[in-house]
């Protein structure tokens, strides 16, 4: 062997050796933060769940998980169930939409927060505000069904141009209703 092929098989084993050390050291950078973030970034979630519940539910003094069903939450008040507080999901136009749902024990919206979604801006994503939002205001299971029709108050009035987002979301709650209504026993 000569010479020169000897110097080229320690450089790349020096440069294999350099990415090496890199990689690990990114490595641990790496999962340093994590460990330093993740349960900051766990507790912050809470609270904002803790906050959109306390929105929907301004009446509750405390939210107190229910056994056996995953994220679910009583709104008590005077050591009394106001209402429930459920996940619900559904697809809309843009994927996903993910929300927080409050039910009376007796099955009517008292109303809902999105915690995500990807609805189109401007048209999808009014589902979260007023005057949308509103109309699902004290609606039972059967009054959930979305309509073109000006003149039914009784349903929900599509947004115009987002009648897919306005599908998801009313099947979402739709959804929710029903859970509690079968949960609670409409009590």
């Amino acid at each position: 062997m000569s010479a020169e092929h000897i110097e080229k098989k320690y450089s790349i084993f020096q440069i294999t050796m350099n990415l090496a050390a890199a990689c690990f050291i990114s490595g641990a950078i790496i999962a340093a933060v994590y460990f330093v973030t993740n349960p900051i970034a766990k507790e912050k979630a809470v609270v904002m769940k803790n906050q959109s519940m306390k929105s929907l539910v301004k009446d509750a003094e405390n939210f107190k998980a229910i056994d056996g069903k995953k994220e679910w939450f009583e709104a008590q008040q005077g050591g009394k169930t106001i209402a429930y507080v459920v996940p619900s999901e559904s697809k809309g136009y843009g994927g996903a939409i993910k929300m927080l749902v409050a039910v009376t024990p007796q099955g009517k919206v008292i109303g809902y927060e999105i915690i995500s979604h990807n609805e189109t801006p401007g048209l999808g994503d009014n589902a979260s505000k007023d005057p949308f939002k509103n109309q699902f205001k004290d609606k039972e299971a059967k009054a959930l069904e979305v309509t073109k029709d000006k003149s039914n108050t009784d349903n929900i009035q599509a947004m115009t141009g987002a009648t897919i987002s306005s599908r998801a979301v009313t099947k979402a709650v739709k959804e929710a209703v029903e859970q509690v209504v079968e949960f609670a026993g409409g009590k």
